[in-house]
């Protein structure tokens, strides 16, 4: 079964909103604005808030990319530029789509900017 771009669309919008959700309830969570540690709790008890706090705090910036991702991704799609790669504008495989719908890049150009990023 072939996938078309109107049903990535379709995924595009879904994952738009599980991971605009997940941005609004970490954003929401009480552990990362904790500013308590260090009067009342024992040492380890301090390590584990901070601990918490790094991790919700990470794991919000990466949402918070992914998101600004599947946006772009979006905005693509409706200038009827979806699928075509940013680099080289070539078609970007419509089993790589599947795999990362929001890929502004055809494999090449990916694999291309790994290896520039490694050296």
């Amino acid at each position: 079964m072939t996938t078309t771009k109107t049903e990535l669309h379709d995924v595009l919008v879904s994952l738009y909103a599980e991971l605009e959700q997940t941005a609004q309830q970490l954003e929401e969570a009480d552990e990362i604005d904790d500013p308590g540690t260090g009067y009342t709790n024992h040492q380890a008890d301090d390590a584990t808030i901070v601990f918490d706090q790094t991790v919700n705090a990470s794991t919000l910036y990466a949402t918070r990319t992914r998101l600004r991702q599947v946006d772009d991704a979006l905005a693509r799609h409706a200038a009827g530029t979806y699928g075509i790669c940013t680099e080289c504008g070539t078609e970007i495989d419509i089993a790589r789509l599947e795999a990362i719908p929001y890929t502004p890049l055809c494999l090449r150009c990916a694999e291309a900017r790994d290896y520039r990023a490694r050296v």
